[in-house]
């Protein structure tokens, strides 16, 4: 056999990526290889979770992409980090353990994903799941491989929060993976033991220890070979051939797992033969279907210095919780910032929540060259949880090193601003309750000037972003609809041996965030990969709020 060919071969080694490679390795009677561009997590900011943001910060580690001034958004360019490094985006993000209001998946499975409704999910889901807070029961698990836990101690000011939007009327919900995710409450994070949990953490890199796992990084590929129809092997820029003898899973991500189809030749063939491109099959759907989810703070800045933050005032306390962490691996340098969350319907008459409230219990960053606050403040952030916009990636030049072209047409449809604009008066009246009075913070952005729905459309549109959860550009689904990518098992349509597993299936984006689901998909994956049955559809109790299938 030879040394550069293997049974499967796994492109990226990210939240999906790992989860597959490292199941695909428990079937001791195969090889596989997995492709890394990135590095490994040798960084101390990769690990330490309340460092979030200066791990995004790290230039070597991140892709750094941006997509095409955006028209619905003042004309800006708005950054989409991706994760160039062994976790993927799973070793730069937010840590957050969400997946999602269970119609999401109910909604896939009406779109043409058979099998694939929230009953036939939830057990991926719980497989993988370690949760030190609640017990074993059809929505968690407690044996899996990823732990999953409240962050400790969360700062005072998550509590101001909470009871601010209970005061305006809104529910608590103590467990967000339950049965229903409305209300607000404290949130999960993927840490364990005070350090960030990965997929290449917790399973990937243990699994190599069977040997039967082969694992490359700053290993960046050129495309996908195929042979009649058939995925046969893996090309890296370097011009390195790696063969695969069954199948190949693509795991590159959103953005690059597209663009590896159609330096491969997969994809709409116009664009393709504008860059000189051979068409291998025609599959006009790559690609398409992207979007993402937009968001919008209000922030405030205040002199009490409860909130997370450098400045004279904490220096003291700041030290001491440093210490405490290098001792303890406890303490907030433990936790994610991330403490607590809401999801609400800024509509009452909407069937399940429209947006997400993020509250950050610190001052925003102003200094793009430090990555922790300097000062004092806090900040809700809503972030519109089902776009209808969509947009396209495309190639910007046959050449695999060059960044593709990112146009999610951000915000292009009028009804995608309504629920931010409800959603920060919303967060506006929340500052205002009792609760904060203590705080004494003050609007600094966008200011008490803002009060017209007109000057909130502006504002949402001049500094908005997206909240780095990028889906759909291969969109998963029944095989007869031509905007279809990969069918219901993730085989891409037209070309045997090769499969996608990785955000970029969904057809449309679940109501939070995006790496619980991820994984799942891994998970899902391997099991189609290896002819494993499919788990038991969870029994879920009969008062369930949400509609099930």
């Amino acid at each position: 056999m030879s040394a550069n060919e293997f049974d499967f071969v796994v492109i990226g080694a990210g939240s999906a990526g790992a989860a597959v490679a490292a199941r695909l390795g428990e079937d001791t009677g195969s090889t596989t290889c997995v492709l890394e561009a990135g590095g490994h997590d040798s960084h101390p900011f990769f690990h330490v979770p309340s460092f979030v943001a200066a791990a995004i910060g790290l230039k070597a580690s991140n892709w750094g992409f941006a997509t095409v001034p955006q028209e619905g958004m003042a004309g800006r360019q708005i950054g989409v980090p991706r994760g160039r490094v062994l976790g993927g985006s799973g070793a730069i993000n937010g840590m957050v353990y969400f997946r999602g209001h269970p119609t999401d998946y109910d909604d896939w499975s009406d779109m043409g994903c058979k099998g694939w409704s929230y009953r036939e999910v939830l057990p991926y889901f719980t497989r993988t799941e370690r949760n030190e807070d609640f017990p074993a029961s059809t929505f968690h698990g407690t044996e899996g491989p990823i732990n999953v836990k409240l962050v400790e101690n969360p700062n005072p000011l998550n509590y101001a929060f909470m009871d601010s939007l209970g005061e305006l009327q809104f529910p608590a919900c103590a467990d967000f993976n339950g049965p229903d995710s409305e209300g607000y409450g404290r949130r999960q994070g993927l840490i364990g033991d005070g350090q960030r949990q990965s997929t290449w953490q917790q399973m990937l890199k243990p699994a190599l220890e069977r040997g039967n796992i082969h694992l490359q990084t700053g290993a960046q590929v050129a495309r996908i070979v195929t042979e009649n129809s058939r995925a046969t092997g893996v090309e890296l820029t370097d011009g390195r051939v790696i063969k695969a003898r069954r199948e190949v899973v693509l795991s590159a991500g959103t953005v690059q797992t597209p663009q590896i189809l159609m330096l491969s030749g997969v994809g709409p063939a116009e664009h393709l033969r504008e860059h000189g491109i051979e068409v291998v099959h025609e599959l006009s759907g790559v690609g398409g279907n992207y979007h993402d989810h937009v968001a919008s703070p209000i922030h405030m800045e205040t002199s009490d210095p409860t909130s997370y933050g450098i400045s004279w005032k904490v220096l003291p306390r700041d030290i001491l919780h440093g210490i405490q962490y290098l001792l303890t691996r406890k303490g907030p340098l433990a936790g994610n910032v991330f403490e607590s969350v809401a999801f609400l319907r800024t509509d009452p008459s909407l069937s399940r929540p429209d947006v997400q409230f993020v509250f950050q219990p610190a001052k925003r960053l102003t200094n793009p060259k430090v990555p922790f606050p300097l000062g004092h403040g806090y900040a809700i952030s809503p972030v519109g949880l089902y776009p209808k916009s969509r947009g396209t990636l495309r190639l910007a030049s046959a050449d695999p090193t060059a960044a593709p072209l990112i146009d999610p047409n951000l915000l292009k449809e009028s009804q995608d601003i309504q629920p931010l604009i409800r959603a920060l008066k919303i967060a506006r009246q929340a500052f205002a309750a009792k609760p904060f009075a203590r705080y004494n913070g003050t609007e600094v952005a966008p200011g008490p000037d803002c009060q017209s729905d007109a000057e909130w459309d502006a504002y949402i549109r001049e500094t908005g972003y997206t909240v780095h959860h990028p889906v759909g550009t291969c969109r998963m689904g029944d095989l007869a609809d031509a905007a279809t990518v990969v069918d219901p098992q993730l085989r891409v349509k037209g070309i045997a041996g090769l499969r996608v597993a990785d955000a970029s299936v969904m057809p449309s984006v679940i109501g939070g965030n995006t790496n619980a689901p991820s994984v799942m998909i891994g998970e899902r994956c391997a099991d189609f990969i290896l002819g494993k049955p499919q788990m038991e559809p969870a029994q879920l109790p009969p008062e369930s709020v949400a509609r099930y299938k």
